[in-house]
């Protein structure tokens, strides 16, 4: 049986399939990209119908990342996933500081969750910056709630936390919040899914 063994070909006739499978979209080149990585990163066509975002999200996303804006995410499997080159070539890094000793010793103190606790502390740093949330619902209802409060501004949130406690109202609460997002509906979601999201507009960098 021949098959192709080439990574480079292999993704580009993955695009391919895919274009063919997405149609025509009455959205920018941009926002297909994201479209196009999500389902790449999926294996799921479905995933077209469930991303949402507001006005020049993937645009502002873009423009943040290129002038060096860093990616804060809230599980290490999201920072693991974001192309470290990519943001190194801009002067940025990916952080994740839910595994840091302050971190752990507040959230036993106080009783929240680790990631929680890391937005928290994490949030003086953030304004400018890339978030993305693809595990955690509490992280992104406290990091809406910091925002509400004016304690910090993100560029954009790309929230897609997976799971049925809380996830899909988290992320409906991101869709009614001022401030740039992109998401995706329902319980479906994941680290995969925010890193491919932020892998998208990073290969779009000028």
């Amino acid at each position: 049986m021949d098959y192709i063994t080439d990574p480079r070909a292999i993704e580009s006739k993955s695009m391919d399939i895919i274009d063919g499978l997405l149609g025509p979209l009455p959205i920018s080149e941009g926002e297909r990209k994201v479209i196009k990585r999500v389902v790449h990163t999926t294996g799921d066509p479905e995933f077209a119908k469930l991303v949402r975002w507001s006005d020049g999200a993937v645009s502002t996303g873009i423009t943040a990342l290129a002038r060096g804006a860093s990616v804060y995410t809230d599980v290490n499997m999201v920072r693991v996933g974001v192309n470290s080159r990519l943001l190194a070539g801009k002067g940025a890094d990916a952080v994740c500081a839910i595994s840091e000793p302050r971190v752990i010793a507040e959230a036993q103190r106080t009783g929240k969750t680790r990631a929680m606790t890391a937005f928290e502390l994490l949030a003086p740093e953030m304004d400018g910056a890339v978030i993305a949330i693809g595990n955690a619902p509490t992280a992104l209802f406290h990091l809406l709630s910091m925002v509400k409060e004016g304690r910090c501004r993100p560029a954009l949130i790309v929230g897609t936390p997976v799971g049925f406690v809380g996830a899909a109202e988290s992320k409906e609460a991101l869709t009614e919040a001022d401030v740039p997002f992109i998401t995706v509906r329902g319980n479906k979601g994941g680290s995969t899914v925010a890193a491919a999201i932020v892998n998208a507009m990073l290969l779009q960098m000028p």
